[in-house]
């Protein structure tokens, strides 16, 4: 017998239009082995009154529409349309007996009077006229009155468009644009991603997604988490001097909290025109629940009775609840096949050019980390075989996705991993009792030693791994230090390469209004203290794109020259490139030349030169990064 979600009539009459309220899947389990975690449509169904449908004019379309996790046939497509901007304010899906990470409003849902009803259609011209796909699904205010459909029938490789509107009105959506993923075993010449991570609403606007967008210069977009933050005004920036405060104005903790901030970070112009134009694959890393988050805390939250009180009778696990919720409701990413909607850990074939495996390196299953108060304490267990940074079951996927690349042949392995996975000794900032940044796969060093051990015994090689976290840019040579030779002036002992990227907005680590002669001068020493670590910089907001063909992979660095103001600048940084199979940087590292930071073997000559990516001009800007 089919379990009751799935066994209702799926599809209900209003007004006259056939819907479905399955196909969206914001109703459905996260988990297809317990399909009871969903929200319990029949429920919903019956507290509907059809005579109170609403009036599409009373509708909007309020935060654009996105696409995300692209397959070869099928794509994730997102919108939010509803009667208000503001969110939806009940917390009753996230508690009381409900289940951990539960989709299910068994008791007590936020009554909507009657569905709003949405049709959606994709095509491969912007006329919306070759149609590929269609349907029509329900929302409610049970999942915020987000929509999020898989269209199907997709052609592999292939731009669409897309587009919502209310079911028989002409209230539509902006228009989007997707694109679908290669098959496996197609032969594809060159794919352009750009990776971002560390987005913080108050510290500035973020120019950096929209500049991809003005030069349309990649294909799809890696997000590697810190999406959003989750302070108060004043926390952790300061936004009101250019219009830019967090809302809900306090430390989030709460659905509707978590809800509302997607919401705002969302009304960022150059934000919704990313997510219009390019399909996303994002994943989460510490701030979409909390500084420092691991299996069991954050920095400031441990499940113990001070801070439960201190932070107004919210116990961790709720406060996680809440937020994965929200983030599964606003972000265009599929359900995974799991166990619990906690996974988000999943990977992507792209023809026979690259595999790219998104790892969870924060929420699944990581023991305790550095919470500032404990750096000792972590210090003394992170070399120990137990002290893991994703759990068993994430790191022997992670080993056998790795193998079945290789043994599949595609070309590249790019991992994103939200944190940084070369050694850093920044025991120039830090002192030397504890010389390494704990938070990051430093502070598991077993973690990391049984990946590189899995890579250098299968020979698996042209690995390139991602990370961003730490609001600084660094490129590596990928090297196992103590047991494998490594000479750092050839590169000869590496397995791959490391691509690390500042953040969009969130400040440098060391000061938010660092100099630039002081930033580059602590790259240096940053830059020295590692022998594998080839590029440093800490000057520079901004990100990178990959352009992977079969012979090579290129990054390219853009940096902001101010996020005070939304504009459409950027300084390109340095150029990297690896040869396939080479498995390291190819010399001279950047050409020998860089625009900031500190080059190994090389030299920066700082020129400002500046494109304004709306219209392609050149010019040498005088911008001071300032952080307000």
């Amino acid at each position: 017998m089919k379990p009751l979600l799935f066994s209702i009539a799926s599809f209900v009459a209003i007004a006259g239009v056939s819907a479905s309220w399955t196909k969206n899947i914001n109703y459905r389990s996260p988990s297809e082995h317990h399909p009871s975690l969903g929200i319990s449509i029949r429920k919903v169904v019956k507290r509907n009154d059809l005579q109170c449908s609403w009036n599409p004019a009373t509708l909007n379309f309020t935060h654009g529409v996105a696409s995300g996790d692209p397959y070869p046939d099928s794509v994730i497509l997102w919108t939010r349309v509803s009667p208000t901007s503001d969110n939806d304010k009940s917390n009753v899906t996230v508690s009381g007996y409900v289940q951990l990470f539960d989709h299910d409003n068994e008791k007590f849902v936020s009554i909507s009077k009657a569905p709003v009803c949405v049709e959606y259609k994709i095509a491969t011209d912007k006329g919306l006229t070759n149609v590929a796909d269609s349907g029509k699904v329900f929302t409610s205010s049970d999942v915020d009155y987000t929509v999020k459909v898989e269209a199907k029938k997709l052609e592999p490789y292939t731009t669409y468009y897309y587009q919502f509107n209310v079911c028989d009105s002409k209230n539509t959506s902006p228009l989007g644009r997707t694109k679908t993923t290669p098959n496996a075993d197609d032969d594809v010449t060159k794919i352009g991603i750009a990776v971002y991570s560390c987005a913080n609403y108050p510290f500035g606007y973020f120019n950096a997604y929209g500049n991809t967008v003005r030069k349309d210069s990649v294909d799809y977009v890696v997000h590697l988490g810190d999406y959003i933050y989750e302070d108060a005004n004043g926390g952790y920036g300061v936004g009101q001097t250019i219009g830019r405060v967090p809302l809900p104005d306090r430390q989030i903790f709460t659905l509707y909290d978590y809800r509302k901030r997607l919401a705002t970070y969302r009304t960022d112009l150059d934000l919704v025109a990313s997510h219009q134009n390019f399909p996303w694959i994002p994943v989460w890393d510490d701030h979409e629940v909390a500084d420092n988050v691991y299996r069991d805390g954050t920095s400031r939250m441990n499940n113990t009775e001070s801070t439960f009180i201190s932070d107004g009778g919210v116990s961790f696990d709720q406060r996680k609840m809440n937020a994965v919720r929200a983030y599964f409701e606003w972000m265009p990413i599929r359900q995974v096949d799991m166990d619990d909607n906690l996974r988000i850990w999943r990977s992507f074939s792209i023809g026979k050019l690259l595999d790219l495996v998104m790892l969870d390196t924060r929420n699944y299953d990581r023991s305790i980390t550095d919470l500032y108060w404990n750096t000792d304490y972590v210090h003394t267990i992170s070399n120990d075989a137990s002290h893991s940074l994703m759990g068993s079951r994430q790191e022997n996927w992670f080993y056998n996705s790795l193998s079945k690349s290789a043994e599949r042949g595609a070309t590249w392995r790019i991992i994103g991993s939200q944190i940084v996975f070369s050694r850093l000794n920044v025991s120039a900032a830090t002192g030397n009792e504890n010389p390494l940044n704990y938070d990051a796969w430093d502070g598991y060093q077993a973690s990391r030693n049984r990946t590189l051990n899995h890579l250098y015994s299968n020979k698996i090689s042209n690995n390139v791994f991602l990370a961003g976290d730490s609001h600084a840019s660094w490129v590596s040579d990928l090297i196992w230090l103590g047991e494998k030779a490594y000479d750092p002036t050839t590169g000869s002992g590496s397995i791959g390469v490391e691509f690390a990227g500042s953040a969009v907005t969130s400040p440098c680590p060391y000061d938010a209004n660092i100099s630039l002669a002081t930033a580059n001068n602590y790259s240096y020493i940053l830059q020295s203290a590692n022998s594998e670590l080839q590029w440093q910089d800490l000057y520079y907001r901004g990100y990178y794109e990959l352009h992977i063909s079969g012979e090579e992979v290129v990054a390219n660095y853009f940096g902001m020259p101010t996020i005070v103001t939304r504009n459409s600048w950027e300084i390109p940084l340095a150029n990297f490139t690896v040869k396939s199979g080479e498995n390291k940087l190819q010399r001279p590292v950047g050409g020998g030349v860089v625009e900031s930071g500190s080059l190994k073997g090389g030299k920066t000559v700082q020129t400002n030169g500046t494109v304004d990516t709306g219209n392609g001009t050149w010019f040498v800007s005088q911008e001071k990064l300032e952080i307000l």
